[in-house]
């Protein structure tokens, strides 16, 4: 592989690849390869294993201290590497808004139980892309299977500007 891109985990690879699909490009082809690291602890056996590709990243501003960290470690410059405002997933509810997001739960048969969801006492009242935020990462791989519907229902001219500007590098 030319370039390695580390993501922090399954979800955000399921996205890159989407929007990389939607964009027309075919990343294996291009000498890409997307790499779920299982969070952002974890990157510096990531940085010493693909440390001789060029590398890029994606990972939650939260955890951009340790990333940058790692990365001065390891020698490298941060080039290539960019950050989520909360996570990737509040990006893509920020980009569509909680409308777009709610029809996305309907067409893929979750509107039930995020109704529910909304409904238990520690949510009911919560503003809805709170709500959404939460209930995506919650259940048995839904944050993985919406990453890839949610940029699939985005317009490609409001794709959050750290997953674009990423691909963009790649």
């Amino acid at each position: 592989m030319e370039l390695t891109v580390l993501v922090e985990g399954v979800s955000d690879q399921a996205a890159v690849e989407a929007l990389a699909r939607r964009r027309g490009r075919d990343l294996e082809q291009e000498g890409v390869a997307v790499v779920p690291i299982g969070g952002a602890q974890a990157i510096g056996n990531f940085l010493e294993r693909y440390g001789e590709t060029r590398l890029a990243g994606l990972y939650d501003i939260g955890q951009e201290r340790e990333i940058l960290r790692a990365l001065e470690r390891a020698g490298l410059e941060r080039l290539g590497f960019f950050a989520c405002v909360e996570d990737l997933e509040d990006e893509l509810i920020r980009a569509l808004g909680p409308d777009r997001v709610v029809a996305a739960l309907e067409e893929h048969g979750d509107l039930g139980p995020f109704r529910t969801f909304q409904k238990q006492p520690e949510w009911r009242g919560q503003a809805v892309d709170r709500q959404l935020h939460r209930f995506l990462g919650s259940g048995a791989r839904r944050k993985i299977r919406y990453a890839r519907h949610l940029v699939d229902a985005l317009d490609l001219d409001r794709v959050p500007r750290p997953l674009e500007d990423l691909l963009a590098y790649v």
